[in-house]
């Protein structure tokens, strides 16, 4: 585990819960006839200060799912419930409570916002973030980080917590972290969340509660771990991985990048840079059995509207309702 900084003696932290509001309607004014241009300089600049980046979200089941992505421009997601998100290419300030995130790889798009993100969290005297990100870029980003706390002459304090292929974080009892190795011109990881519950093995069934207990309490293990996989995140990556763990297409929710659609766009290209083509989705549809696939990362070559029409184009019945533009 490495360190970015650490707590000084004395530093008093708040639940991460907590903010900082903009709070102008207590102000009183003098008298009334100051009263409407005051009120509306103040909204005005409550609307600047509390400006918000784009967020898009969608709910299912007990999850939200909520961020935004665009290939070159930024790229941020997070799962309140679980309280953890993926990649740092932007920080909106409603993200800045979630505290544990987990990096697929370090171009600027998905990583930018990292510095932003911890200092704001020292700033609101919140408990320093985790950050879990591939193992071979932990150096980089600690030197970026010193750099910049030198150049803001303030502390960043954080855990980066290198990740490699095959690990497993335990994040609560409910829930654990898996990383599956991606191919994109960086290093780069993908993440499947997994939630663990308790059953009753089969040998106990039909047992009164009272037995169950008095074996459980006498040492005897009664119940097996299942693991389900909640949502899957692959940041920018060739389709193979889909493939190589098929674990990703039984996670209930999958996230993945769709960047290019065009059919002019030449496959080999796409596959040397590390991109999907939403030809790949066609090519494996009947193995999806996620519940909701969220297509994102589109290029920037293509205007909403395009987007919209070659998806549908490529995939009329939108793999039978569950694939969705993040657009």
């Amino acid at each position: 585990m490495n360190k970015c900084g650490k707590h000084q003696p004395g530093d008093v932290m708040v639940p991460t819960g907590k903010r900082a509001a903009v709070n102008s309607e207590n102000r009183i004014p003098q008298n009334r006839d100051e009263r409407p241009q005051k009120d509306s300089k103040e909204q005005a600049l409550k609307s600047v200060l509390l400006e918000d980046l784009p967020i898009k979200r969608l709910s299912h089941k007990n999850i939200t799912i909520e961020g935004y992505s665009r290939a070159a421009f930024q790229t941020y997601w997070r799962i309140p419930e679980f309280r953890l998100g993926f990649d740092l290419g932007a920080q909106p300030w409603a993200f800045m409570g979630t505290p544990s995130w987990f990096v697929s790889h370090t171009h600027i798009d998905h990583v930018v916002a990292l510095p932003a993100y911890v200092s704001r969290r020292r700033m609101m005297r919140m408990e320093p973030p985790t950050i879990y990100l591939p193992e071979q870029a932990v150096p980089l980003v600690e030197k970026l980080l010193h750099v910049v706390a030198r150049l803001d002459r303030g502390r960043l304090p954080c855990q980066l917590i290198p990740a490699a292929p095959g690990q497993e974080f335990e994040l609560s009892r409910e829930l654990v972290v898996t990383t599956v190795p991606t191919q994109h011109t960086v290093p780069s990881l993908g993440f499947i969340v997994w939630e663990r519950r308790k059953k009753l093995k089969p040998e106990f069934h039909g047992l009164p509660g009272e037995k169950i207990r008095d074996l459980r309490l006498s040492g005897v293990e009664v119940t097996n771990e299942i693991r389900l996989p909640r949502v899957a995140y692959l940041g920018d990556t060739r389709v193979d991985v889909l493939d190589e763990y098929p674990d990703l297409y039984r996670a209930e929710v999958l996230i993945m990048e769709v960047t290019f659609l065009s059919p002019h766009h030449r496959g080999e290209k796409i596959r040397k840079f590390g991109h999907v083509h939403i030809d790949d989705l066609v090519a494996r549809r009947d193995r999806f059995q996620n519940e909701l696939i969220i297509a994102s990362h589109f290029s920037i070559r293509y205007t909403p509207r395009m987007i919209e029409k070659l998806a549908r184009k490529a995939v009329p019945d939108m793999l039978g309702g569950r694939l969705q533009l993040w657009l």
